[in-house]
């Protein structure tokens, strides 16, 4: 889509496949890491709490660079992924790494206050049946616990669509190929383009607002079929 000569298309295309993609592998990765710690107790789930906390508090920048050392050409697993073909760095699977990151804890801290307030009788009245605490989790911890984890992952998918600092450091911003909505907003303010940054914050708003209200409306049908 093009207004006036401005490119809203391809930041837009980028930035949801970025954000949806991040979501879901997160969705996975913290509703598993939830479960695995919600009601325990110790130094060991407290340091792995807050392990899975940290990207929260820690500036994108910070996490963007640790991402570097760790994914990075000459990082800690670069030489092992280029071995495999994989480059993350300047591309957008390296900005869907970035996001990924970013929004985890979003989707963790969720999942895990849900699956806390779970009440333990019913998990417990399907253990005594002989239900695997896998079954458990899938059949009878997970469908309680569904609307706290799909807050987390409403906010987790618009805090991808607007990721900058970490997506930035290890994807770069170049235009069609690692530039979402947040940066090429950056790119047009920096430029002097008021237009085309304003009309990129119109569309980024628009997005943002949008998909929330879907998903509320989401949670509308799903208490009246209830």
């Amino acid at each position: 889509m093009d207004l006036d000569g401005i490119s809203i298309w391809s930041p837009l295309e980028l930035s949801l496949r970025v954000a949806g993609t991040a979501t879901l592998v997160s969705f996975v990765a913290a509703t598993l890491m939830a479960w695995l710690l919600a009601r325990k107790k110790g130094p060991m789930p407290a340091l792995l709490d807050a392990l899975c906390t940290l990207p929260l508090v820690l500036p994108p920048t910070v996490l963007g660079y640790y991402l570097i050392l760790l994914v990075g050409r000459r990082g800690l697993l670069g030489h092992w992924l280029a071995e495999m073909g994989i480059n993350l760095i300047f591309s957008w699977k390296g900005a869907v790494v970035a996001a990924t990151v970013v929004v985890f804890p979003l989707i963790y801290k969720s999942a895990r206050s849900a699956l806390e307030q779970v009440d333990s009788h019913l998990e417990n009245a399907a253990r005594t049946l002989g239900a695997s605490e896998w079954r458990v989790f899938v059949s009878v911890s997970l469908p309680l616990a569904w609307k706290g984890i799909f807050a987390g992952l409403m906010l987790a998918f618009a805090r991808g669509m607007g990721e900058f600092g970490a997506t930035l450091m290890i994807a770069g911003n170049i235009p069609g190929k690692t530039q979402t909505l947040a940066l090429a907003i950056y790119d047009a303010f920096q430029a002097g383009n008021d237009v085309q940054a304003t009309w990129l914050v119109i569309v980024t708003s628009l997005a943002c607002v949008s998909m929330l209200m879907a998903a509320e409306l989401l949670l509308k049908l799903k208490r009246r079929r209830r």
